[in-house]
C-alpha cells in the first residue's frame, strides 16, 4: 500500500486555525529541488500555470493534502515551501525528494478572485454573460 494524509474535516461550529482545504486537485507538480534550511526543509516544485497564476507568496497550497504556505514565486511555474520538522515526520512530505510528483490544490481565495476577474474582464470559460445567448 502507499500513505497519504488524511485529516478530519472541520465541523460547524469549530475553530479555524489554517488555511482553507476542500479537497480538491487543481494539478500535478513535480518537485525540482529539496534542501536543509536552518530549521526546515525548502522544497522547489514545478507547478501547472493554472496552479501557478493563483499563488501568492504567503498564500496557502495544499501539496499531497497537507495545507503549507508558499514561501515564494521563484519562476513563472515555481513555487517554494518550508516544511517544519513536526510535518516531516508525520506527513508523507518528509519522503519528497527530486523527481517526486505531488497533487496540488491552489488557494481557495485565489482561485474565486482570479475567477470573478476573469468574468469581468470577459476571459475564460463560464463567464456568466449570456447577452447574445439568445431567448430563454
Amino acid at each position: 500500500g502507499q500513505s497519504v494524509n488524511l485529516e478530519r474535516a472541520l465541523q460547524v461550529g469549530d475553530r479555524l486555525g489554517g488555511h482553507w482545504v476542500q479537497g480538491h486537485v487543481d494539478g500535478v507538480g513535480k518537485v525540482s529541488d529539496t534542501r536543509e534550511g536552518k530549521e526546515t526543509r525548502i522544497v522547489d516544485i514545478r507547478v501547472p500555470l493554472e496552479v501557478f497564476r493563483v499563488s501568492v507568496p504567503l498564500g496557502s497550497i495544499t501539496v499531497d493534502g497537507v495545507s503549507m504556505t508558499v514561501n515564494a514565486l521563484e519562476a513563472p511555474d515555481l513555487i517554494q515551501i518550508s516544511v517544519i520538522p513536526f510535518t516531516l515526520q508525520h506527513t508523507t512530505l518528509g519522503q519528497l525528494q527530486p523527481g517526486s510528483e505531488v497533487h496540488l490544490e491552489a488557494d481557495a481565495m485565489g482561485k474565486y478572485v482570479t475567477r470573478m476577474l476573469d468574468a469581468r474582464d470577459g476571459r475564460g470559460e463560464g463567464t456568466g454573460d449570456t447577452s447574445d445567448a439568445g431567448p430563454a
